[in-house]
């Protein structure tokens, strides 16, 4: 009885105080995004690509990965960048999108942005964001828009200095998304690309840690994978006993509850107040029977 008590409070409560109030249960969930859902289809197949092609499209994950650093692109503004740039110390959220997406791309940052927006976390300081688009047509004009767009969702002090947007040529774009496992095919009869959706987190040092798929990214899953991300160099106390309690899944690309450590978490916390209830009787008991705390009877 104790025990399993005690393995509710250690874990579960905890992981409640970082549920968010207002935001459905539904949210939380992870969504796969490949590729039917969201894209612009006929007849339940994207409108010109054949079903040999659409199998190439996936989110592999490459965990542990470099991601090319040395890579170059152009920033919002049009500065010629290299990735490495945006490794600088800090964990990195990467998103791989194209800015003229009538749809899952915008979701994908709405999701993000979402997520980011009641973390406690502070963009610059604990992580940066690089979005870098996947289409070779897209100028640094339209990264600056968007970037502008999300700026004024995010609404969020040092984010216009933590989140770059960058537009590549052909090859640097085909180097960085092979690199880390993003599939993806054009559908020329659109004008359209049929890709995966889902975010990464990468070390300071440019490997990548977690991918987290879908749309809509639980604000927990995020903190988690940046605090693991940066070798636990951010985060608080409550963060290392989360991640003790919860594991990531890279089947899914998220947390869930470590139920053996739960178990062990439980036992050393049962033994805990056990033994302090032992060491309390027992103290109790010495004091009663010590003549010396015996009050004094009358002299004779």
């Amino acid at each position: 009885m104790i025990r399993r008590m005690i393995s509710k409070v250690a874990c579960a409560v905890l992981a409640a105080g970082f549920v968010v109030p207002g935001v459905p249960g539904a949210a939380w969930a992870q969504y796969n995004g490949v590729p039917a859902s969201g894209m612009m289809t006929k007849n339940a197949m994207p409108a010109g690509i054949v079903p040999s092609e659409l199998k190439k499209v996936d989110f592999e994950q490459k965990l542990g990965a470099q991601v090319p650093l040395d890579l170059p692109f152009r920033d919002e503004a049009g500065r010629p960048v290299q990735l490495r740039q945006f490794f600088d110390g800090k964990p990195v959220i990467l998103t791989l999108v194209y800015y003229e997406c009538p749809m899952l791309c915008t979701e994908v940052l709405n999701g993000l942005v979402k997520a980011l927006r009641v973390l406690a976390l502070e963009p610059g300081r604990d992580f940066v964001i690089v979005t870098v688009s996947f289409n070779p047509a897209e100028k640094p004009a339209l990264a600056a828009s968007k970037k502008a767009t999300y700026l004024e969702r995010y609404q969020h002090a040092g984010a216009a200095d933590a989140w770059h947007f960058l537009t590549g040529d052909e090859t640097a774009i085909r180097v960085l998304t092979e690199a880390v496992g993003f599939h993806y095919v054009f559908d020329p009869k659109l004008n359209q690309y049929a890709h995966p959706t889902g975010i990464m987190v990468a070390t300071p040092e440019g490997r990548l840690s977690k991918y987290l798929y879908g749309i809509e990214y639980g604000p927990r899953d995020v903190r988690l994978a940046l605090v693991e991300a940066s070798d636990h160099k951010i985060g608080s106390a409550v963060d290392r006993l989360l991640l003790y309690c919860y594991h990531y899944d890279p089947a899914s690309g998220k947390y869930g509850l470590a139920v053996l450590r739960i178990v062990r978490l439980a036992g050393v916390l049962t033994l805990v107040v056990l033994g302090g209830f032992i060491l309390g009787s027992w103290r109790s008991n010495r004091k009663k029977r010590d003549p010396r705390g015996a009050p004094a009877g009358p002299a004779a």
